[in-house]
């Protein structure tokens, strides 16, 4: 089990961290589990404390777009935002690495943003990267162009998983980024030509 404490991104104090340990409920998941899905309703809050969870929004076509990651001693604030307003999920979270996750209950969630200053802190400063990381998502789709949001994609890939082989599919690459996988398997073609990247069978591998 991955202890908070050795998790940089999660400042908050020793006594705080024991208060999540005690009121939450630790969970394992495989990659491709689903740990949320849209309009269900919001019982708990998540915080990964190992692997990594991607977060999607789906329109009524079914067509997907990766909005952003859940690393370790992150959570969704989503969630938080739902769970809080008695609201239903409005995005879905996919694991993307294998994953284990607190799970706090809403009404632990409340108590503890009364008691402790720092888990409000906490909350906020979540808030402020995620709202950065949706402004990012909405001027990639705005202004640049598909090869670019293409390999922006694959290099936040490399980042969160340290390597610069990746596993995944053209179609799952088509879904994140909401276009369609013929046009995906192009500019893939394209950026293997340039000697950007190698294809393999379902991997590629950044240069």
């Amino acid at each position: 089990m991955t202890e908070l404490n050795n998790i940089s991104e999660f400042r908050t104090s020793p006594e705080l961290k024991e208060k999540l340990y005690q009121n939450s409920i630790i969970k394992e998941f495989k990659e491709g589990d689903t740990v949320l899905r849209e309009h269900s309703n919001i019982q708990s809050i998540p915080i990964v404390t190992k692997g990594s969870i991607k977060v999607l929004r789906t329109d009524d076509d079914e067509k997907e777009i990766l909005l952003y990651y859940i690393k370790p001693g992150e959570s969704c604030i989503m969630s938080f935002l739902g769970g809080l307003h008695q609201d239903t999920s409005k995005v879905k979270a996919i694991v993307e690495e294998d994953a284990e996750i607190l799970f706090i209950p809403i009404d632990k969630v409340i108590l503890l943003m009364k008691e402790y200053p720092q888990w409000l802190e906490y909350i906020f400063r979540l808030y402020h990267k995620r709202f950065e990381e949706l402004l990012e998502v909405v001027n990639a789709i705005a202004f640049k162009k598909v090869d670019e949001r293409l390999l922006l994609l694959l290099n936040k890939k490399e980042e969160l998983t340290k390597s610069k082989i990746i596993q995944i599919t053209h179609e799952q690459l088509a879904n994140e980024l909401g276009t369609a996988r013929v046009v995906v398997s192009r500019l893939l073609k394209q950026l293997e030509d340039e000697g950007k990247l190698k294809l393999g069978r379902n991997k590629i591998t950044l240069i």
